[in-house]
């Protein structure tokens, strides 16, 4: 094809195509539009993170402390001994209670070994048997030569050593404890023996065990009558209440006590 010719033919197939992009009617076609949707986005509220919240710093109470309270101090128990002894009296009767006025229970020699076992508060009378024996009775410590210190025994009258009891009499009754001044009277019921139930005709009836006070110090003292009452002296002063008791003696044993009355000092005649 010519080159001339070449501008005209585009020119040509330009408007060709351009009407048959024209709709009939002749208007031009409408440029479309597009809805423009708005995204209305509604924010999510956030939740602002909570700051930690200082918490108050509590001063601790301080706990109380133990009150100390005094620590009460523990007697020291005391630790007491057997120990061994030899008869020097020639002939000695050893007796149920500790003194002369008890009954009769064995007699030693001497030359003869004991153990002592017991004693009284002030060591006069002990408590002795046969070494390695369970018959113990009492003897005057006098007559015997004790090897160690007799105060290292234990005392144990009347609270270990009891009297035999008899099996026959019933106690009696103490009627009166009276004083006068520092003289003490007990009178008490009789019990009386049927014949033959003396030990022999030098025993007592009765026996008075009474702790008195004498020199600001208690006394054991062990009377004996066949009489229904005694006297003796109890002064004041003593840290430890006087006391007493009666037993009815029998050749089988002893009947009682019965504890007297202890008459105070404000009730003097």
């Amino acid at each position: 094809m010519n080159s001339k010719y070449i501008p005209i033919f585009a020119f040509t197939m330009i408007l060709a195509i351009t009407a048959c992009l024209t709709p009939s009617g002749g208007a031009p076609l409408a440029t479309p539009v597009l809805d423009t949707v708005t995204a209305s986005i509604t924010p999510i509220p956030t939740t602002p993170t909570p700051t930690d919240t200082a918490l108050s710093t509590e001063t601790p109470t301080p706990l109380p402390t133990d009150t100390l309270f005094p620590t009460d101090t523990a007697t020291p128990i005391p630790t007491y001994t057997t120990l061994i002894g030899e008869v020097t009296a020639d002939q000695l009767a050893c007796r149920y209670g500790p003194g002369w006025p008890y009954l009769y229970f064995f007699g030693l020699l001497k030359g003869n070994r004991l153990e002592i076992i017991g004693r009284l508060d002030d060591a006069n009378w002990i408590y002795v048997q046969a070494i390695g024996g369970n018959k113990p009775c009492w003897i005057k410590a006098e007559f015997m030569n004790v090897q160690g210190d007799i105060m290292s025994v234990e005392p144990i009258y009347p609270q270990k050593a009891k009297l035999p009891v008899s099996p026959y009499y019933p106690p009696t009754t103490v009627l009166s404890a009276t004083r006068n001044g520092n003289t003490v009277n007990v009178s008490w019921l009789d019990i009386p023996l049927r014949a033959g139930d003396e030990e022999d005709d030098r025993m007592n009836h009765y026996i008075i065990e009474v702790w008195r006070c004498e020199a600001r110090q208690i006394v054991f003292e062990p009377l004996a009558t066949n009489y229904l009452e005694v006297s003796f002296i109890d002064e004041p002063g003593c840290s430890e209440p006087s006391r007493g008791r009666v037993f009815v003696q029998e050749k089988h044993g002893f009947a009682g006590p019965a504890d007297i009355p202890w008459p105070p000092y404000d009730e003097q005649p």
